[in-house]
């Protein structure tokens, strides 16, 4: 038993011993006297019935999670069950997102996007905890309110106290929100192309590795089943995830992640994937390999306030030519054999001076991003494929885990067919 469930034990004891002695002396005194004592032990045992639910809370691992508890590289309520001593750990975390688009794209056009309003995810953290050394952590999720997922779902065993082995349905472990999505932490009220079409986010498959949790250093390393470049496009990578369902596995991939933690406030790292993509596929007799790496430099810096990110990240896929075909797109509408994206972005609580737990939080975003930053002969880019965002917002916490963000974002392209929106998102953890 933890520290605090012990402390609530003794509670527990005192208040008890402390009712058999009022009930004592109630049975002596006058019917007057027992009137008042009355009201009195009907609020000793309301007390006491209050710290046996604290009991069972702390035992099941139910205790209120801070927005800011990240632990082995994922969100604060998706690390619940690394802070339970043994036994049952719940959380969650979700999202409404709407979408108010402009009437004209970037050119003038009438633009074609309809408003709309989105249950867009409702998330249960599962997790168990066998001992000291070995627990079970899952993800289950349902998207647009009636699509159903299993988001991740795997055991870890400790070797040593900072190292273990990590086996299940897995994150990939790259950029700043595939690990880290859960809305009160990320700052934006959508997330970045880049962390959509380069890192395809949120981005899983099944696979096994080790993962190390040290004092300035934190890295993961997954053998994990690669992407399917049968679903690769112009607009990138995220069509190729498997998300373990009957994920094929011809073609295997390396995952990796190296964080530098040393200093409070401070994370930097870098991150990258490669596998082949081929699946097995055949072109005119010849095995298609598809290889693909992915990678990403990141940092983020939160102080006296200030939350301050920063990310860049590309990918080359050679057979780029060989996947097009296989996949009968031409043209433009072929994949990119390299892409490029990055995005700067930060925010500033004014009330992080103020005693009060509310925070109010404006901030912005820039962001480049091209999918098809460069095609192999044969296939042309597409214009409307190279972005640019901005995007100005502004974020109110009433608690640490509960958000509500708007935010303007302005949207161009080569094509000049860019259209502006109004994203509003409410979001919350626990």
């Amino acid at each position: 038993m933890g520290q605090s469930a012990r402390s609530f034990l003794s509670q527990f004891v005192a208040a008890a011993g402390l009712s058999v002695a009022i009930l004592s002396t109630v049975s002596s005194v006058s019917a007057s006297a027992q009137a008042i004592d009355s009201a009195r032990i009907a609020e000793l045992e309301r007390r006491l019935e209050a710290v046996t639910r604290e009991l069972e809370r702390l035992s099941l691992g139910l205790d209120v999670v801070q927005a800011d508890s990240s632990i082995m590289g994922l969100g604060p309520a998706a690390s619940k069950v690394y802070q339970v001593t043994q036994g049952v750990s719940i959380g969650g975390y979700g999202e409404i997102l709407y979408e108010g688009f402009a009437d004209t794209r970037e050119d003038g056009s009438p633009a074609t996007s309809l408003d709309a309003i989105d249950a867009l995810r409702a998330i249960v953290y599962f997790g168990y905890k066998f001992d000291d050394r070995l627990l079970f952590n899952s993800e289950v999720e349902i998207e647009h309110a009636n699509e159903a997922y299993l988001e991740f779902a795997y055991l870890d065993y400790m070797l040593t106290e900072t190292v273990g082995v990590r086996g299940g349905l897995l994150l990939a472990p790259l950029g700043l929100v595939n690990e880290l999505h859960e809305p009160p932490v990320f700052i934006d009220a959508k997330r970045s192309f880049t962390e959509n079409r380069i890192i395809p986010t949120t981005w899983r498959e099944n696979g096994i590795g080790l993962f190390g949790n040290g004092e300035t250093l934190t890295w993961r390393v997954y053998v994990m089943n690669s992407l399917n470049g049968a679903g690769f496009n112009a607009s990138g990578l995220r069509g190729g995830r498997q998300r373990g369902t009957r994920a094929l596995a011809e073609s295997l991939g390396l995952a990796a992640r190296a964080d530098y933690v040393g200093t409070p406030g401070f994370a930097a790292g870098v991150s990258a994937f490669y596998g082949g993509t081929g699946q097995g596929r055949v072109l005119n007799g010849v095995e298609v390999t598809g290889n693909l790496l992915v990678w990403d430099a990141h940092l983020a810096y939160q102080t006296r306030g200030f939350d301050l990110r920063a990310l860049v990240a590309g990918a080359s896929l050679n057979d780029a030519a060989e996947l097009n075909q296989l996949n009968n797109l031409t043209g433009a509408a072929g994949v990119g054999d390299g892409m490029l994206g990055w995005y700067v972005e930060g925010g500033y609580d004014v009330l992080s001076g103020v005693n009060t737990p509310h925070q109010l939080q404006p901030f912005a975003r820039y962001e480049k991003a091209n999918s098809q930053d460069s095609m192999v002969p044969g296939n042309t880019a597409g214009p409307g494929n190279d972005i640019r965002a901005i995007s100005l917002g502004l974020a109110w916490r009433p608690a640490p885990q509960v958000v509500l963000k708007v935010a303007r974002q302005l949207i161009s392209n080569g094509a000049s067919t860019g259209t502006d929106q109004w994203n509003g998102q409410l979001g919350w953890l626990f």
